[in-house]
């Protein structure tokens, strides 16, 4: 979440139509600017996230088949977790958490 509005800058950039017409229905309430700004953030860090994980198994070695395994149970448990945060929080939109 961004806390202080950011100077931004106009860009022109070219997105298959296909991709567009979807994308500005799923970003219709907040609009197309601040979906792909969001989108490049997330790209952004995941990008980040990738050269340090580069880096750990450069520094430690790869994951054992037990290391990602366990990781993956994580990743789904948050999922799940993230998931039943979403529906509660849509169907009690007027309640604080």
């Amino acid at each position: 979440m961004v806390c202080c509005m950011a100077t931004t800058k106009k860009v022109t950039v070219t997105i298959p139509a296909d991709l567009l017409d979807e994308i500005r229905g799923e970003a219709a309430e907040r609009g197309l600017s601040a979906y792909v700004a969001e989108a490049l953030r997330f790209k952004r860090d995941r990008d980040r996230l990738r050269e340090l994980s580069d880096w750990l198994q450069e520094e430690h070695g790869p994951l054992s088949e037990e290391e990602r395994t366990a990781a993956f149970e994580e990743l789904e448990d948050l999922d799940a977790e993230h998931e039943r945060r979403s529906a509660v929080g849509n169907h009690d939109a007027g309640e604080a958490a």
